[in-house]
C-alpha cells in the first residue's frame, strides 16, 4: 500500500462528514483525482461539497450515487464512519480487489517522512475519549507538544498534518477505523474493554505491530486474549492495568495510590507512585468515578511506555479537565448534586454513572432499540434509584419495562410535555424533566442525566446536555 503514488490516483471518498472532508482535502492537495459520494446533502454537507468542488473534486449527492461503487476507475476507496462491510459501495470495492481504507490508514500513510510523531493508540467500547484526553495532559505535563485526536469532532488527519508538528499523538480509534487500517505501527496501544463479541476482532487490531507495550484490562480477560493473538514487534511487552493491587508488569491501586510495577527497573520488588485517586476527581468538583480511575491507569500505562516520568503523570491527572457531558457536576443545590452524563448512550456508560453515586434520581430515555445489557444494568443498580424520570421516545418503554421487572417500587415519572405528534423540542422536555426530578430529589441525592439511548435523528450530540444545564440553572 505504501507504494501508492498520490498524484493522479483515482480515489472515491464515501461520506462527506468531518472525516470524509479531511481525507478528500488531503488527497486533492496531493494531486489525487477525488470523487465524493454522499446520499444526504443536509446540514454542512452541501457547504463542504462546495468547498471541495472548488478544489477539484467530483461531488455526487443523492441515493443513486451510493447504490454501488461509481464507475470512475477507482484505485482506492476511503470510507467514513458508518459505511460498513455490507454496504454495496464497500462490497463492490472488495469484490474488485480495490483497497478500502479508513481515515486512520490514510493518516498513517501521509505522516511526515522525517521524524513522524509516534502514536499511542486507544480503543474499546467505552472510555476511549476520556483516556485519550487524560493521556494528552500527561504528555503535555512531561513537556511534549501533544494532543488527543480521533474522537468525535476531531480529525486525525488534521493532527498528523498540522503545520506545527506534534511530538506525540494520543489517538482514539473506533472499531470502524481499525477494520479498515492495516499498516499502523503504534508505539504503545490499549484496548480498554470489549463489548459486543462481533467487534472483538476489530478491537484486536489495535495491538498489531505495537512496538513497546500492549496494554490490557485485567478485569476484561478478552483484552488480554487479544494481546496474546496479536502479531507485535519483537520486544513488545504485555502490560495490565487493574483496580486492585498490581502484580509484576501491571499498573494498579494500593489503597488509594496509583502504582506502576511495569516500567520501573526493580519491578519485582518495588513500584513507582503515580498519584492518588483524589487526583482523578472529575472536573475538580467532587465526583470520583471508579471507571475514571481505570481510565487514568490505562492512560498512565501508555504514558509510561512513552517515557513520561511519574510526577508528570500525577501533574497531568491533577490538571485534567474532563470532556463535556461526561459525569460533569453542574451544581449542588439544597444538598442535591446535578450531574450531566448526556454522552452516556449505551448501558455500559450508564452503569459507569450509576455506580458512581449512592442515591440517584435518574433522567433517561431517547430513541432507537434497547442497548445491550440495559436490563442487567437496571437490575444491578436498582437499589440506588430514588426515582426515574423518562424522556420521550421508544427508549422510555424499554426502561419502564426493565424497572417493572427489577425495581417495581421505584417511582417512575414522564417528562410532561404537550403531545403534538412530532418529536418534542428538547428545551421544554428537559425543563419538565428537571422540574420533576427536583420534586423527587432529597438531600444527599444525585440527579443524573444519563440517557442510555441516542437523541432523535438530526439532533446534535450535545443538545440534551446543554438543555439540561440550562434547565438546572433556571430551576435548581
Amino acid at each position: 500500500m505504501t507504494s501508492l503514488k498520490w498524484d493522479g490516483l483515482k480515489v472515491v471518498v464515501a461520506g462527506i462528514g468531518i472525516s470524509g472532508f479531511a481525507c478528500a482535502d488531503a488527497l486533492l492537495e496531493r494531486g489525487a483525482q477525488v470523487t465524493i459520494i454522499e446520499a444526504d446533502d443536509s446540514g454542512n454537507r452541501r457547504d463542504r461539497g462546495t468547498v471541495l468542488e472548488v478544489l477539484g473534486a467530483d461531488i455526487r449527492f443523492g441515493a443513486e450515487h451510493v447504490a454501488g461503487l461509481p464507475d470512475v476507475g477507482a484505485e482506492l476507496l476511503i470510507v467514513s464512519p458508518g459505511w460498513d462491510s455490507e454496504h454495496p459501495v464497500v462490497r463492490d470495492a472488495l469484490a474488485a480487489g480495490i483497497p478500502v481504507w479508513a481515515e486512520a490508514e490514510l493518516a498513517w500513510q501521509l505522516r511526515p517522512a522525517e521524524e513522524p510523531a509516534p502514536w499511542l493508540t486507544i480503543t474499546g467500547t467505552r472510555g476511549k475519549a476520556t483516556t485519550a484526553t487524560m493521556l494528552a495532559t500527561m504528555l503535555s505535563a512531561h513537556g511534549r507538544r501533544a494532543t488527543s485526536t480521533g474522537q468525535a469532532g476531531t480529525s486525525l488527519l488534521e493532527s498528523v498534518l498540522h503545520p506545527q508538528p506534534y511530538d506525540v499523538l494520543a489517538v482514539q480509534l473506533s472499531a470502524h477505523q481499525l477494520r479498515w487500517s492495516s499498516s499502523l505501527q503504534p508505539l504503545a496501544s490499549v484496548c480498554l474493554n470489549v463489548g459486543p463479541a462481533e467487534l472483538a476482532q476489530d478491537y484486536g487490531r489495535i495491538y498489531e505491530n505495537t512496538e513497546v507495550a500492549c496494554v490490557y484490562n485485567v478485569a476484561d480477560p478478552a483484552t488480554e486474549e487479544l494481546v496474546r493473538e496479536a502479531d507485535v514487534i519483537e520486544g513488545a511487552r504485555a502490560v495490565g492495568f487493574s483496580g486492585g493491587t498490581p502484580a509484576v508488569s501491571m499498573l494498579g491501586l494500593v489503597e488509594d495510590v496509583l502504582c506502576d510495577r511495569a516500567f520501573v527497573p526493580q519491578r519485582t520488588t518495588s513500584a513507582a507512585e503515580l498519584g492518588t485517586t483524589e487526583d482523578v476527581r472529575t472536573a475538580g468538583a467532587g465526583v470520583l468515578a471508579a471507571h475514571n480511575v481505570l481510565n487514568a491507569l490505562a492512560a498512565a500505562s501508555l504514558a509510561r511506555a512513552y517515557g513520561v516520568n511519574p510526577s508528570a503523570v500525577r501533574d497531568g491527572l491533577r490538571h485534567y479537565y474532563p470532556l463535556t457531558h461526561r459525569l460533569n457536576l453542574l451544581t449542588r443545590s439544597a444538598e442535591v448534586d446535578w450531574v450531566d452524563d448526556s454522552a452516556a448512550t449505551d448501558a455500559f456508560a450508564v452503569a459507569a454513572g450509576l455506580s458512581s453515586f449512592e442515591s440517584v434520581v435518574w433522567i433517561a430515555g431517547g430513541h432507537g432499540p434497547a442497548p445491550v445489557d440495559l436490563d442487567a444494568t437496571v437490575q444491578k443498580y436498582a437499589g440506588r434509584l430514588r426515582g426515574v424520570v423518562l424522556l420521550p421516545g421508544e427508549g422510555s418503554v424499554a426502561i419502564r419495562e426493565a424497572l417493572g421487572r427489577h425495581a417495581p417500587d421505584v417511582p417512575v415519572f414522564d417528562s410532561a410535555v404537550q403531545e403534538t405528534g412530532e418529536v418534542p423540542q428538547i428545551e421544554p422536555v428537559m425543563r419538565a424533566a428537571v422540574e420533576q426530578a427536583e420534586a423527587v430529589a432529597r438531600a444527599g441525592d444525585t440527579v443524573l442525566l444519563s440517557p442510555a439511548f441516542p437523541a432523535p435523528a438530526g439532533e446534535a450530540f450535545s443538545a440534551r446536555g446543554q438543555a439540561f444545564a440550562a434547565a438546572v440553572k433556571d430551576v435548581a
